[in-house]
């Protein structure tokens, strides 16, 4: 709903801006020149009142409502897509601050630069002289907006697209690697470049190792999910007895403590990946079953390192390979909720 009230707010908003554009400043200009060959000598206030179309105003106030209303629906409903609204506000404000720069603002400068106009409103103070010319030769509230947003915006988009994204770990999936208030950072170009939104390929980086952190879209969920990757294309993974097995080769663990959390036994062991290594977490009171797969090409296993408590790829399957995200490598904040005060002591790579 969100999304797609973002779409009609902000075509209702380029109508009616093209509309005041159109038909509401030829109007204006106008009624000014009729003020000028007329000599009426009226203070700014009375010449804005006189030359200004009320239906314009109103077209102000409705542009305002709508975007408030998209607004307070983010907060209500909560089901936007932040990319798609990103890249779309991006694309909407760079439209219009073209279509203004391009078809608009030169009709209006030579306008307020015409001689006739141009000595009548030298008339009037500074002050005054600055509200009369934000009227009739300035862009209107809409393209204001755009101009002073779209290079923002890009270079969001730009930044958060093609070079590293922020995340928060919402679940516990990921302990004791990653914990519920963790917020992360994620490399989008570890595994090649992708575009926003669409998720396409657009140029080959690297490819994903096993062991590493990877953020991704489930097969199942459009939300972002965030696991270890255990399986590579064609390897044959074997989970049993709580041990991983990946092309007939056990992986190591080694025991490192037993601690007890929300009233359950729970066992901590280093897992050895070739180089690399990871701390998993087992509730010894779970037992999830084991499994046997062949990841199939294009595709990549995914488990969460809380075994016993993680919904991954033992659950509803391999990841396709145009579902990733990213490489998570960092986590630089610690804030658990809202009424706790961030800490930056969990800050560091993540393993």
């Amino acid at each position: 709903m969100v999304n797609t009230l973002l779409f009609v707010v902000s075509g209702m908003s380029l109508l009616l801006w093209l509309m005041q554009e159109k038909f509401a400043r030829p109007q204006i200009q106008v009624q000014l020149d009729r003020c000028i060959n007329e000599g009426q000598s009226l203070s700014a206030d009375e010449l804005l009142v006189k030359t200004v179309p009320g239906w314009s105003e109103w077209f102000y106030r409705a542009t305002f409502i709508m975007w408030l209303a998209w607004g307070a629906s983010i907060f209500l409903v909560k089901d936007g897509d932040f990319a798609l609204v990103l890249v779309w506000l991006t694309l909407f404000s760079g439209v219009v601050y073209a279509l203004d720069h391009f078809c608009f603002a030169h009709k209006r400068n030579n306008y307020v630069d015409s001689p006739s106009v141009a000595a009548f409103l030298g008339r009037y103070v500074a002050e005054q002289k600055e509200l009369l010319l934000s009227n009739y030769g300035r862009e209107l509230i809409l393209a204001e907006y755009a101009k002073s947003f779209f290079p923002v915006l890009f270079v969001v988009v730009l930044l958060r697209s093609f070079i590293v994204e922020p995340f928060q770990i919402p679940s516990a999936s990921m302990v004791p690697t990653l914990k519920v208030g963790d917020y992360i950072l994620v490399n989008k170009f570890s595994y090649g470049l992708r575009l926003p939104v669409l998720g396409t390929k657009i140029m080959a980086v690297g490819e994903p190792q096993r062991g590493d952190v990877m953020v991704f879209f489930p097969p199942h969920d459009p939300r972002y999910f965030i696991k270890r990757v255990i399986g590579l294309p064609g390897d044959e993974i074997v989970y049993s007895n709580k041990s991983l097995t990946i092309n007939g080769e056990s992986m190591p663990q080694e025991f490192v403590a037993q601690i007890h959390e929300s009233g359950q036994a729970v066992k901590l062991y280093n897992e050895q990946f070739g180089d690399s290594s990871h701390t998993i977490h087992n509730t010894m009171a779970i037992d999830r079953g084991g499994f046997t797969m062949v990841v199939p090409q294009g595709h990549y296993f995914m488990m969460g390192d809380n075994r016993d408590n993680s919904s991954d790829s033992r659950f509803w399957g391999p990841v396709p390979e145009q579902n990733i995200v990213g490489k998570a490598f960092a986590k630089w904040m610690y804030w658990p909720s809202i009424t706790q005060l961030p800490s930056f002591s969990r800050a560091g790579v993540i393993e």
